[in-house]
Formats: structure tokens, sequence, C-alpha cells
């Protein structure tokens, strides 16, 4: 196996590169990403070595020095916790390396996150994703307010939150500070309520003009839809998988996470349903279209690979795991390249889409609202905007049309 390395490995670690490598493919990943892993453990070994380290005093600590190590050196994969993560557990079997645990929280913000994560996972109960993107805007709020181990918030004025919000539209889209504007007023609510500021100051978040209803929604034409279909070879395992969940997103208005999310036990074949775990925690029950069944039963029959995970759509390469929600986002944008579309689609216009269709069949906003699973009607009212017939009947005619105009 170490036949794939073009450098020979040193160190008190460089015993285990073959070993790692024949893991990971025996784990699913091609051989030219285990080469690249085996490059970071020859890579590690040698900086063992430099610092006059053994493998049992791989701490915590240690790990961040050498992931600070690979950014001086200006090495750009393979940095963060997260991508190490593989070859830490697999060290941590063979090599005896102690496991690896987020250094304790410094400073007054980290403490501050530390908590707000907290209430955030379990009073909100917010999706893990979405609690990082909260803690991301508010650590660009707090540290404003930070001087060293200080973090005066008993201060905090109205005038400042507009201020960081005007500093912050000098540098992002219209889109961007919506995704902006709701964590931080979450941000607010919580100091507030947890005590560290006088006042709830979240009414001081301004909105952005940018009308609900201003536009239409951008669902696509039946041409489009299928030449994305036809962009999947079916003959292979991916096509056959990538063509099931286009036809899942397009047919049934699916979220990315939705998707992602599917058990092979949320499929109840004879009923002719499909069990969906929303936003919310929220858990409903679809009819299964035939064509979008026939598409999943062609997967799992002959794309599918054999494995313990029940998720319905795994990962193509890579470990035996399911498929993330930013893997399902994907599906459509790889199939708008290969079908040569001007535009990248998104899941999300696939949901547009899928709503537009059922309305042009006679579905009302109720029905359609019940599909997308909708927690407020208003949200489904961008739809009316499309039902030309009903909106003909509230139109007036305009005063004076059929008479004749003199003109002097």
């Amino acid at each position: 196996m170490t036949e794939l390395l073009k450098v020979r490995a040193s160190g008190p670690l460089a015993s285990h590169v073959e070993g790692f490598c024949a893991a990971l493919i025996r784990m699913g990943y091609t051989p030219r990403t285990a080469r690249d892993h085996g490059y970071v453990l020859v890579h590690l070994s040698r900086w063992l070595a430099a610092e006059r380290l053994q493998p049992a005093e791989l701490t915590s600590p240690v790990v961040e020095r050498f992931r600070e190590a690979r950014r001086r050196a200006g090495y750009r994969r393979w940095r963060t916790v997260r991508s190490l993560r593989p070859l830490l557990a697999y060290l941590r079997e063979v090599a005896g390396v102690p496991a690896w645990r987020p250094l304790a929280v410094e400073g007054p913000v980290d403490r501050l996150l530390h908590s707000y994560g907290r209430y955030l996972r379990v009073e909100r109960r917010l999706a893990p994703s979405t609690v990082r993107s909260h803690e991301d805007v508010a650590r660009r709020f707090l540290s404003r307010n930070a001087e060293g181990d200080r973090l005066d918030l008993d201060g905090l004025t109205a005038a400042e939150v507009m201020a960081f919000v005007l500093a912050q539209t000098r540098l992002r889209s219209v889109g961007s500070m919506k995704a902006l504007l709701s964590p931080l007023r979450s941000l607010l609510r919580f100091l507030f309520v947890a005590g560290m500021t006088p006042r709830n100051l979240a009414a001081a978040v301004p909105g952005i003009a940018n009308p609900r209803l201003g536009a239409l929604p951008k669902a696509l034409d039946a041409a489009t839809v299928a030449a994305l279909l036809g962009s999947c070879d079916r003959a292979t395992a991916v096509g056959r998988r990538d063509f099931a969940i286009l036809t899942m997103l397009v047919r049934l208005g699916l979220r990315a996470s939705e998707v992602a999310a599917l058990r092979l036990d949320d499929i109840d074949w004879r009923a002719g349903e499909l069990t969906v775990r929303g936003k919310g925690n929220r858990v409903d029950r679809l009819p299964l279209p035939a064509d979008v069944g026939a598409a999943v039963v062609d997967y799992l029959r002959h794309g599918r690979p054999p494995s313990t995970c029940r998720a319905v759509f795994l990962r193509a390469v890579g470990p035996d795991a399911a498929m993330t929600a930013h893997s399902v986002v994907m599906v459509p944008r790889s199939a708008s390249r290969r079908a040569g579309l001007p535009v990248i689609v998104g899941a999300h216009r696939l949901r547009h889409t899928a709503a537009s269709d059922m309305l042009r069949h006679g579905g009302s906003l109720a029905e359609i609202a019940q599909v997308l699973r909708h927690h407020s009607e208003s949200t489904t009212a961008i739809y009316a905007k499309l039902d030309r017939a009903a909106l003909g009947l509230l139109v007036r005619p305009w005063p004076g049309a059929g008479q004749a105009v003199t003109v002097r």
C-alpha cells in the first residue's frame, strides 16, 4: 500500500502509514484519498520527530500545535480537527494516542458562547448546523465588546446594535443580511433573559427592505426539469441515486435536510406513504407517488451498496455513512452542470417547482401548504401570484373601460 506514497515515511508513526491507508480503503475511500490522508500522517510523524515527541504525547494541545504548523507551512487542507478525525481515531486504536478533546473555553466570549450554544441546543432544540451559524454571528457581534478578560454588556445600547448592522450591510447582500439578523435577535433575547443586559435589544435590530411577496417563485419549466433528470447516468450507482433524489425533490418538494434524514423504515411500501422529519422536529406522512417510488426502488436494488446504515441515500465514496444535507444540495447543482444549464439549480428551487406544478394542476394553496409542511399559510401565499385564474376574479375593471376617448 505504501507504493501509493511518493515520499518515505519516517518518525515514530512511520510504521502505521500502510495500515492507515489500507483501513481507509476498506472503509470506502478511494486510493487517491487514502494516499492524501497518508501524506498527512507522514507529515505528523516527521513533525513529532522534530519536536521530540512520542505518540502517547499527542494530546489536544499538541494536535493544535500541529494544525498551526500546517497553517504556517502553507498547507490549505487537513488543517481542522474535523479533517483529522479519521487519522486521530486510527492512531487512538493502534498507537495509544490520547482521545482528542476540545480545549477548555478561554476568554469571556468563549464562555458566553458555550452557554449560548447550550441554550440553543437544549432550550430551543435547534439543529447543530443552525447552532453553529448562530454562534458565528454571536462571536462576530460580541468580539466588538470584549476587552481582554472583560466583556462589557451592561452598557450595550441600541445605537451599538445598529452600528454593527450598518457595518455588515457594506459587506453583505440582502439575502445574507436576512440570514444574519435573525441570529442577532436570538442572541440579544438570550442576553436579556440570562440577565446579561438590562433591556431586551432585539427590537433594535432593523428589518430588511426586501418584501417577502415582492418576487415570483423561481420555478423551473418542464424542459429544464427533464434536462436535470436526463443528466443522470442511470447505468451507474451514483446516477441511480441522484435520479431518485432529484425525482423526490421535484415531485414532493422535500428540503435537502429532509432527504438526507430519510431512513429505510420511513418508507411504508404497502400503504404507499413516506414519513418525513422536517424542521422543528416536525414529523409528517406524505403519499409516495409511483414515479418517486420506482426511482427509489431502482436505487435500492441496483445502486445502493450493501450497508448496515439505515439511511436511504448513502455516500458514494468514503466511509459507509448517510449523505449529509450539503451532499444532497450538491446533487441538483452537479446535474445543472452536466446538463449545461445557464443557471445552477439549487434544491430549494426544485421545492418551488413542485409547488408551482401542484398549483398548475388544480391544487389549492391549503393543499400546497400541507404538502410543503409550512408552519404558516403566509409562507405559501407567494404562490398565489401564479394562480392567474383566481387572481382574475379580483381584478376590477378600469373606470371608463370601453368608452371612446377623444383626443384634442
